[in-house]
């Protein structure tokens, strides 16, 4: 009788010790701060690939600035873009905002002329962002992907793919390199 005793505690023990383990794996990681490199002005150089998943051959390259400043202690992040190159000036802004109970931030993007794209979900890890959704593609829905990486204090590089084939192969359609302006 007590060795039953003895082996219910020890599997109340185990189950109570499996059940903090689960639910300290399952909360998400602050990731509220992940946006703090990208305070301030910087100097962007962006290349446009016009046919992705025609060989990315031809490209439009412009230069300009990003602006970026937090909102709300930097759970969300506003970022003003503008940019010149040979078909003219672009504007556009993205807000960054951080869902604490997914340890997840939300990406959605406005051009200059209004139209506001779908918005990405993403996180960082090991010092690079990656954020995923839809977007059309010459009227066709792909996926798309947003990646920060090489994040040190003055510069990091930010660079968007398309997939056609469910993620199992990404075609770049923009690109830009940034640069901390004193």
């Amino acid at each position: 009788m007590m060795w039953k005793v003895l082996l219910r505690g020890v599997m109340v023990a185990g189950v109570l010790a499996c059940a903090s383990l689960s639910a300290q794996a399952a909360a998400p990681r602050d990731g509220s701060h992940d946006f703090d490199f990208a305070r301030g002005a910087w100097h962007t150089h962006a290349t446009q690939v016009l046919d992705p998943f025609d060989g990315g051959t031809h490209t439009v390259t412009m230069d300009g600035t990003k602006t970026a400043r937090p909102v709300w202690k930097g759970r969300a992040w506003l970022e003003e873009i503008e940019a010149d190159g040979p078909n003219g000036h672009w504007e556009g802004a993205t807000l960054f905002v951080y869902n604490t109970k997914a340890g997840q931030w939300s990406q959605m993007y406005v051009d200059g002329s209004g139209e506001i794209e779908a918005p990405t979900i993403g996180s960082f890890k090991d010092g690079r962002g990656e954020f995923f959704g839809t977007t059309t593609y010459k009227g066709r829905n792909v996926l798309v992907r947003g990646v920060w990486s090489d994040i040190t204090a003055n510069s990091h590089r930010y660079e968007i793919a398309y997939s056609q084939d469910g993620g199992r192969t990404w075609a770049t359609a923009f690109k830009a390199y940034l640069t901390r302006l004193k």
